[in-house]
């Protein structure tokens, strides 16, 4: 798709408008309306968190747009990147469509409907939008706030999918009135994060129609996903890749590759339609993606190596945290020492969680266990790591 044929199903001006080609609302009508005037124009497009503070916004001060931008990489969407830091993934019209083509067919869908409670200057909240533009569905968003609270958008189109962060479903599933409002979607993703096993359980439980996925904003978000006949099989894991991309594993780590693949970290430009993640992943007997956690997080505490995500798990089966998040800290004498981060407000009875560890080594317990107030989450529910650590007083404020 070129960028005309998008700013015309955006219903955008033909002629060329004034914009600054930078969009950050947190109204999604405003949000859609200053999109649409930024890609009638010619420049570059930024899509931006409307509540950065001077530090993040200071990544938008020395950039030149290109006023006469090429049709491809022409938009930008904020990322962590995959080695971290704040960068811009180049994305375009084409990229887009094809991330679009291959969820219709993945899904079996020729008219995606959808709810949007995720942020729109987020790649999970701007493709849940950009799935109902292109097929001409419907698009619904709703406060994430009224929802957690129990305030359920009535009057949906049929078939409604939603998008969901791990944590925003388990805050749901405490509720029945939510799995109830939670049965009547056509498909809920959930993304943007390692899935545990007892979150997956308890909405196999509640006949949730569960679609696991994994992607990212180099990718276009999905990459692969299961359906939820399959989730309700049994499947775990996160699926198989959509027809649209291809994943393969290089010493454990993933590759994806395909036409919703970014085009470059933006000042740079990368037309090889291929993207190291930085994860760490494997496939499951029945070929679906089973991501094991990330390079970057590995903890070495006396020579050995830790992954977070497993210590996590095992401390969630233990039901005494209503979240966590595992931690290594510089130490002199085992290098790094396993420290767990929980909200304030609960104290866990560490006998229960000693407990839950019983099935992992010794050097795989956390030597501490922190409460946070407030505990960081960003727009969409993540945890910010690197605030946790500064918050918890593990790293110099």
């Amino acid at each position: 798709m070129e960028r005309r044929q998008l700013a015309e199903r955006l219903a955008a001006p033909s002629a060329p408008v004034s914009s600054s080609g930078i969009v950050a609302s947190a109204d999604p009508a405003a949000f859609i309306s200053a999109f649409a005037a930024a890609v009638a124009g010619e420049g570059e497009v930024f899509l931006a968190d409307p509540r950065w503070g001077v530090a993040e916004r200071s990544r938008l001060e020395g950039f030149v747009p290109d006023a006469h931008a090429a049709d491809e990489g022409w938009l930008m969407i904020p990322t962590g990147g995959s080695g971290g830091g704040g960068k811009f993934a180049r994305h375009d019209g084409r990229t887009i469509a094809a991330a679009v083509a291959g969820f219709q067919s993945h899904f079996g869908m020729e008219r995606v409907n959808a709810l949007s409670v995720l942020p729109l200057h987020h790649v999970s909240g701007f493709m849940a939008w950009m799935r109902c533009l292109l097929t001409g569905g419907a698009f619904v968003t709703a406060d994430w706030k009224d929802v957690e609270q129990g305030k359920f958008p009535a009057g949906l189109p049929a078939g409604c999918c939603l998008s969901l962060v791990p944590t925003q479903l388990q805050r749901l599933l405490g509720s029945a009135a939510a799995a109830e409002w939670l049965r009547s979607f056509a498909v809920i993703l959930v993304g943007g994060g390692p899935s545990w096993a007892g979150l997956l359980e308890a909405a196999a439980e509640l006949g949730l129609p569960l679609a696991p996925s994994y992607g990212s904003t180099e990718t276009a978000a999905m990459a692969a996903a299961l359906t939820p006949e399959q989730f309700r099989l049994g499947m775990r894991g996160c699926g198989r890749a959509l027809p649209h991309t291809r994943i393969e594993l290089t010493d454990g780590l993933v590759w994806v590759r395909g036409e919703s693949v970014f085009r470059g970290y933006y000042p740079a430009r990368d037309d090889s339609r291929s993207w190291l993640s930085g994860d760490r992943g494997r496939f499951g007997a029945d070929g679906s993606l089973v991501i094991e956690g990330r390079v970057d997080d590995v903890v070495i505490t006396g020579g050995e190596k830790v992954w977070p995500a497993e210590v996590e798990e095992a401390l969630r089966q233990s039901g005494e945290f209503d979240d966590v998040v595992v931690l290594g800290v510089p130490d002199p004498e085992w290098g790094e020492l396993l420290v767990a981060c929980h909200p304030a407000g609960r104290s866990p009875r560490l006998a229960a969680v000693e407990r839950a560890l019983t099935g992992l080594a010794g050097f795989k317990r956390p030597k501490r266990y922190v409460a946070v107030e407030p505990w960081p989450r960003d727009a969409h529910g993540k945890v910010r790591r690197g605030e946790l650590a500064r918050r918890a007083g593990l790293i110099p404020m």
